[in-house]
């Protein structure tokens, strides 16, 4: 009975055991799948080739605005100019003339004309305005991909979805602060100007035409101004936004660097085969050496020297488990061992293998190889 408890109670926290582990690996997993990591610049710069960057359209309306408004304003008189002496033409040379075919397409020529004068100077503002604002805003960016068609997008419930989404509740909440913001400021513009409307009807026309279009122009100036200050705090959310609509999972970003970088675990290993092959290179030179100089245990330096070099070179070092092994070659292959504790540091830290020897070593160096050359010489 005993037995049965004991064996039941620990089935229970194996399986409890069981559970916690299934749900730490749950909670890991969906942490790994979390939006967590700031955008790589590679993923950014995929961003951008897609046409998706930070982008205000509110500092575009305001600055059009702005710019149509001041241009209207500058060239305004020559605009009036034109069109009175259009109107001059049509009141006087045109309606006392034959109504011919002739005189119809004289005045489509002079009306486009006009017109073409007229309107170009806006239009070309216009462009150019709108034109340097994106690029002062998103720099030169071309991309097609926008512009392809999705089912995603004809799909009635992504479609719904969308319009239910954080995205354009933010959109509804923006354009009923922007409609409320601009809405008080055209009202208090009215209600200040209210006063001075009846004074128009004993005005002289012209004048009347200064002062309405005046108004009019001080009207989308202001207009404007707010759209701008509108427009800046929408740029500053939608760089906010965009940041974090590319922000990445931990798991994004190891599958980017394993594809930019490589595998780790791939690289490890053909660093791995790499140190190994050279450590087979160098160790299939020390029996070629013609002393090793030891520390005696830590260190262990391979030298080789014969008439065609110009100085000694090193072969072989290696430090601790390393120096044992080129010792136990060398002694196979009957290699001079020599003890040598300064000179041993010394070349183990200043010269690599293939390297020659320094200058300043040269007498140490020496001393060894005639001690060798001395010991070969009486054993032979």
């Amino acid at each position: 009975m005993l037995c049965t408890r004991i064996f039941t109670a620990c089935f229970i926290y194996s399986n409890k055991r069981e559970t916690k582990y299934i749900f730490d690996e749950f909670t890991l997993q969906r942490f790994s799948q979390e939006k967590t990591e700031e955008a790589t610049s590679k993923r950014k710069e995929e961003s951008r080739q897609k046409g998706q960057v930070a982008k205000s359209l509110e500092i575009n309306s305001a600055f059009i605005i702005l710019a149509a408004f001041l241009a209207l304003k500058i060239v305004g008189p020559y605009i009036y100019s034109e069109l009175t002496t259009f109107m001059r033409f049509m009141f006087t040379d045109f309606s006392t003339a034959d109504f011919t075919i002739n005189g119809m397409q004289v005045l489509l020529i002079n009306f486009i004309i006009v017109f073409i004068k007229t309107t170009m100077p806006i239009m070309l503002v216009i462009l150019v305005i709108s034109l340097a604002v994106s690029l002062l805003q998103v720099g030169f960016v071309f991309s097609t991909e926008a512009l392809m068609p999705q089912m995603s997008r004809i799909n009635p419930l992504s479609g719904i979805e969308r319009l239910f989404s954080k995205r354009s509740l933010v959109e509804l909440l923006k354009s009923l602060l922007k409609v409320g913001i601009i809405g008080y400021f055209i009202a208090r513009f009215v209600l200040n100007e209210t006063g001075r409307i009846p004074e128009l009807i004993s005005a002289e026309l012209i004048d009347s035409l200064r002062y309405i279009s005046a108004l009019i122009t001080d009207l989308a100036l202001q207009i404007g101004g707010v759209i701008l200050v509108l427009g800046a705090a929408d740029y500053f959310y939608q760089w906010w936004e965009h940041n974090q609509s590319i922000k990445m999972s931990k798991q994004e970003v190891k599958e980017e660097l394993k594809q930019t970088e490589g595998n780790p675990q791939i690289k490890g290993k053909i660093k791995e085969r790499q140190r190994a092959v050279a450590m087979r290179r160098m160790m299939q030179e020390v029996p070629k050496a013609t002393a090793i100089v030891t520390n005696p245990t830590h260190f262990a330096v391979a030298i080789k020297y014969d008439h065609t070099m110009s100085a000694p070179e090193v072969v072989a070092k290696g430090q601790d488990f390393l120096a044992e092994r080129i010792k136990a070659v060398a002694r196979e292959n009957r290699v001079v061992i020599v003890e040598n504790k300064p000179l041993a540091r010394a070349l183990y830290s200043s010269v690599d293998i293939g390297g020659t020897i320094p200058a300043e070593l040269y007498q140490a160096v020496a001393e060894v190889l005639a001690y060798v050359y001395r010991l070969k010489k009486r054993l032979s």
